[in-house]
This record gives structure tokens, sequence and C-alpha cells, in this order.
């Protein structure tokens, strides 16, 4: 059968993946949102729902002063002896940490810290021992991919941290695995930086400790040299074994605007390749090496399946839906019928606290979103948010004579309100097309459509905002006047997926 990749589209970067039993986990990246790190769960590797997040809680997560360039860096999942364990860096609170559960679909344990360097950590056990590795500098200052013994129970360094391998020469290394298969050890990591150099390079020994020796053909995967293809930045990948014995790469990717058109709004995403194996135990990926948008294979016989439209019906708070840093939840009164902001001071430019905003990530390049507004105070609407810098707004708005709707594009320093509709109350229906090149910014009041114009995707994308994180679609309200604030209403949400 053909598969289609991304396998999971939208803002999900760093992705890491394990198996147990039947069933595969995933978890990517999240920075300044909360709850942080998605969690996902498959059966067959291309159809993957989202079961929840792994950081619900603020002691597991303090996120003020988070930006869209630090929080919470790629995680890892693992599983041993009937636990789960994800490890990760929050980069804003400094260290390298890891939670676990016994249950996934519950509550994760509060963060163990371990005295490490570096980002990226990941975990790797063997004979009742646990070795913790990230990229950095080792005990005696040399840089790589380093790694020492810990007590898993605690976080406690049982051995210096030694670095184990130098990768192979690519800048930024980063995203390093330890895996045996048969008797041999292979560590795998990412170079080149995750743009448009990305790749994923490896080697393999005869211990924990190596040395390892690279594969000859390094890097194993990489779109750099595909000029007009839409898939680039390919790297930080997982290895995952399925259930028939075959090996698949799981790792982030992005999608180009265009063809020629080196601009990405949707984030990094989840990709997945078939890996072969040959008689010396070096191992290929995907299409000579690159990845593909399809994927031909007889080691999957599922039907792969693609999302129809998001509701707050069949979306959860918590799950799709996530916060700008840690929530002022008095703030909210959330239910699947509709959403219920408080306007605060605090807007969408603010870099240390939590505006009113909630969330849900775009997923594609062509989508709709839909939802009826009743902001009888301030203003309150709809966001394309990528950074406090970067966000293009659809809202209704108190105005001196009534209300008003107002399309707002914030770039950098400019800010600028282009297109402004008069409405007879404090209720619209705001509509946002998106396309490849351009959002479509429409409001329907007592039966009347207005055309508020477009504005070009290309200035939320990452190349502009030099972020790390992708476009997400939100819900926000907004204090502009010392008048007392009333509830901001959101009802009759919708997103559809509009790609064909």
């Amino acid at each position: 059968m053909t598969y289609k990749n991304p396998v999971i589209s939208g803002f999900f970067p760093d992705p890491s993946v394990c198996r147990v039993n039947d069933t595969y986990y995933l978890v990517a990246s999240s920075f300044q949102f909360f709850p942080g790190v998605p969690l996902f769960e498959s059966k067959d590797l291309i159809n993957w729902d989202m079961i929840g997040n792994v950081l619900t809680r603020e002691s597991q997560l303090p996120l003020q002063g988070t930006n869209s360039s630090s929080g919470i860096f790629a995680p890892t999942i693992r599983y041993n002896d009937g636990r789960f364990y994800m490890v990760t860096t929050n980069t804003t609170t400094g260290g390298n940490f890891y939670v676990y559960t016994d249950d996934i679909h519950g509550e994760w344990s509060d963060p163990l810290f371990v005295e490490q360097s570096g980002i990226d950590p990941s975990l790797y056990f063997e004979d009742g021992k646990t070795y913790f590795m990230s990229n950095g500098y080792d005990d005696e200052g040399k840089s790589g991919i380093i790694q020492c013994e810990i007590d898993i129970a605690t976080g406690k360094k049982l051995s210096k941290s030694k670095c184990i391998w130098g990768g192979c020469g690519g800048r930024f290394l980063e995203s390093p695995h330890l895996y045996k298969i048969g008797d041999t050890y292979y560590i795998m990591a990412s170079e080149g930086g995750t743009e448009y150099g990305h790749m994923v390079v490896y080697g393999k020994g005869n211990s924990v400790y190596g040395p390892f020796e690279s594969y000859a053909k390094n890097p194993v995967l990489t779109n750099r040299n595909c000029g007009g293809y839409q898939i680039q930045g390919c790297g930080h990948a997982d290895l995952v074994e399925d259930t028939k014995g075959n090996w698949w790469l799981i790792h982030l990717g992005f999608r180009q605007i265009g063809q020629w058109v080196m601009h990405h709004t949707t984030g990094r995403e989840c990709y997945l390749c078939p890996v072969e194996f040959d008689e010396s135990g070096w191992f290929t990926v995907g299409e000579n090496g690159t990845t593909r948008a399809e994927f031909n294979t007889d080691k999957i016989d599922t039907e792969q399946t693609k999302w129809d439209k998001f509701t707050f019906e069949n979306t959860r708070v918590g799950r799709e839906w996530i916060f700008l840093r840690n929530p002022i939840m008095e703030n909210y009164d959330l239910s699947d019928k509709s959403f219920k902001l408080m306007p605060t001071k605090l807007n969408l430019a603010e870099n240390d606290n939590s505006p009113t905003f909630i969330a849900i990530r775009q997923k594609e390049l062509n989508q709709t979103t839909e939802c009826k507004v009743n902001a009888p105070t301030d203003e309150a609407g709809l966001t394309l948010y990528m950074t406090g810098e970067q966000h293009y707004d659809l809202a209704v708005c108190k105005a001196e004579n009534g209300y008003e709707v107002v399309k707002r594009l914030c770039i950098g320093d400019i800010c600028h309100e282009d297109r402004v509709v008069s409405i007879p109350d404090c209720k619209a229906k705001l509509v946002i097309k998106a396309t490849n090149y351009a959002y479509i910014f429409l409001c329907e009041c007592n039966g009347e459509v207005f055309d508020l114009g477009g504005a070009q995707t290309k200035y939320l994308s990452t190349e502009i905002a030099g972020n790390f994180t992708g476009v997400v679609t939100g819900l926000y309200a907004v204090k502009t006047s010392d008048e007392k604030s009333q509830w901001a209403e959101f009802t009759d949400f919708c997103c559809t997926n509009d790609e064909e």
C-alpha cells in the first residue's frame, strides 16, 4: 500500500518513538506552550491518535519568560521494566530531566534532574543499568555526544560524563539515540542544524561506550540536495522495530509553501521512512537516503486515514488545545459547546506571562477555521500566532460608536490594522481560510458576508520569525479599556481540512 508523509502534520517537532507490544508511542517538542510534550499512540505507524500531553502541571513545566525559541526541547520516550520514561530539557529554567509513569494514559511524575550538560537527552537501558546521553561537553571538556550511567530512581550520576562519539563533522551535533540490534550497538544523531541542511548520521560499535565506526555513506538521510522538493529539513530521528521485524525511522521535516518558495508555516512535522539493513549490519533509509511525500511498501497493510475537521466537541482542552505559557485558569470557562474567555491587559505581544489565549495547531497549508464570537467589551477574536511579534488577528472590537471587526497584521516592528468593518452589535462569525500563499479573512454578521482581504502566509513563516515552532490558530481576548470586562464567548468552532 501507499502511505503519505507527514504521518503527523503540523507543529510536532523532534519526534521520538517506542513500541510496547503491538502499540507505538510518540512524543514531540512543545517549546513555550502548556501543557507540554504532546503524546501520540498508534497501531500501524501511519495513523496516530493524540492521547494527551506528558507535562500537565506547572510543577513539571514552569514556563514564565519562555519564548518560541526556548522552553521544552527534544524529548525522548523509552519503556523499561513496565515503566515509561520521558526525558527532555527545559531551556528556560535550565537542566535535563525525566518523568515517568506506569500508566501511559495517566499522570506522570514530577521531574528528576540529571547533572549533565547539553540538550536533546536520551536514555538507554541494559542489564539493569541506565545510560543517559546528550550533546554537550564531558567532564574533561571534550565536546560531542556525551554519556554517563545514572540511578534511574533518583537521577544521580553513577559515573563521569564521557564523550562517546564526535559525529561526522557537521555543525550542531544533536538528537543522540543509542540502540542494540542483535549484538551491535548503533548510535544515531543529527547534524547541519534543524534547517535546510539537516541530516541524520550514525555509527556502530561493540559496546555502549563505543568506539563507533561511522557509516561510510553518511548522511543516511537528508533532503538538503532535493532542490524544488516540498519536503525539506529532514533530521532529528528515532528508530523503531515493528511487530513484523521491519525497521522504520521517524523523523522531523517541514513542507515549503511552494516548490521554489523557501518558507514554511506549519512547523516541523513527523515523517516516516522505511529502513533496510544489509548483510554487514549497515542500514539505509528512505528512497536513496531521502524522504518522499509518498512511499509504496508491502510492510504496512492498513489504510491511512486523514483528519476531517476539529470542533469543540471532538477536541479536548489540554490535548489538542494548548495555552501560551502557564495559563491563569480563572480567565477561562471551557466546555465542549463553548469557550468563554475573560479579557486581561496581557496581549499577544506578551513574552513573559500568559495572555488569555487558547490555541490549536495549524495542521495543513490549506484549511478553513471559523467561529462565532460574542465580545460585549474590549476585544476578542481569532489569531494566527507564530510569535509575539508575528501574528495575524481577526477580532470583534468595542468601538466609540458600537462595534467593528478588525483585521490586524503584526510583522516584526510593524503592526497595522488594514481593514475595518462596522457591525451593528458585538456578535460576528469570523472565518480564516488558509492556502499555501495567503490567509483570507472574512466575517459574517446578520446574514451579510464581508471580505477583509488577505495576507501573505510567508510573513508568519519560521524563516521570517526565526523561531522553532509553527503557526497555531488561537482564540484570544484582551482588555483595551478601563471599563469592567465581560466574558467573550466563542461558539460553533470548526477547523476543516481543505487539502486535496
